[in-house]
């Protein structure tokens, strides 16, 4: 798609009611290709690549905040005359496809969501803490010179990071070759401190989700999203099923595949 801010790359596939999938960093569309082989012969499964991401523009000076991807992310679904979406959201993708479903609910079938998050997390001294490092000059060189994100966060990620093989890990670094193509994934760190109000202005609406049907999914091995998340998520949304991956980490798109796409299928019956 061209946009005002750049070219945003998607895999469009299949047909049948729509899938819209929602990645976080260091990730991109390539991370749900396991789900979108899973889904293609019953569904139309779209995954876009943020810009900055995957085969998406990664122009230098262009806005990375959630709030811009969440912009950029409805032009998509207008672009495209997306409607009835299920949508599947991760990590940053949370707070950025969980935008569409409070603006617009009558359009989302279904949620999925995992190891992901919608409020402040500031508060939270796991993640200031770190968040007061990587903001820094010191952050912004081991984002943007030593891709911190993809080559050390990403790894540390996973449960058993045995299932990163070499070859994957490849596909990530390769859309992140050097320090100008790193911009959005430092954007993302920073917006631990600077997104808290666009969270908690999304937070203070969760009950508009109330309405549709949610699945909640976790890894249960994610060092950086632990499951007392997952237990904010479970009070907020009472409706919800929930499944946990006990061998999954962060990555449970990459770490447990089947295991989540069976839970999804089920989510999908009339």
């Amino acid at each position: 798609m061209h946009h005002p801010d750049g070219r945003i790359h998607y895999v469009d596939e299949g047909e049948g009611p729509v899938i819209l999938f929602v990645h976080g960093t260091p990730d991109w569309s390539f991370g749900f290709r396991h789900l979108i082989k899973a889904f293609r012969n019953t569904n139309r499964c779209i995954a876009l690549d943020h810009l900055g991401f995957g085969l998406s523009d990664k122009p230098s000076s262009a806005d990375y905040t959630v709030k811009a991807h969440a912009r950029r992310l409805q032009d998509l679904i207008d672009h495209l005359g997306l409607k009835d979406i299920t949508l599947v959201v991760t990590d940053f993708g949370g707070g950025i496809g969980l935008q569409h479903a409070l603006d617009h609910p009558e359009n989302v079938r279904r949620i999925v969501l995992y190891n992901t998050w919608m409020w402040d997390l500031l508060p939270d001294k796991r993640f200031s803490r770190p968040f007061g490092i990587m903001s820094s000059w010191f952050g912004r060189m081991l984002y943007r010179h030593m891709g911190f994100s993809v080559n050390v966060m990403m790894p540390n990620g996973y449960g058993d990071r045995k299932k990163l093989t070499k070859d994957i890990h490849a596909h990530y670094k390769q859309a992140l070759p050097d320090a100008a193509s790193r911009a959005a994934t430092f954007a993302c760190v920073q917006e631990i401190g600077n997104a808290g109000p666009f969270w908690n202005a999304q937070w203070a609406r969760v009950d508009v989700l109330h309405s549709i049907p949610t699945l909640i999914a976790w890894g249960m091995k994610d060092r950086f999203f632990p499951p007392d998340l997952l237990e904010r998520w479970k009070q907020a949304l009472p409706h919800a099923s929930v499944v946990t991956f006990p061998e999954a980490g962060h990555f449970v798109h990459e770490e447990a595949a089947a295991e989540l796409g069976a839970a999804l299928r089920e989510l999908l019956l009339p």
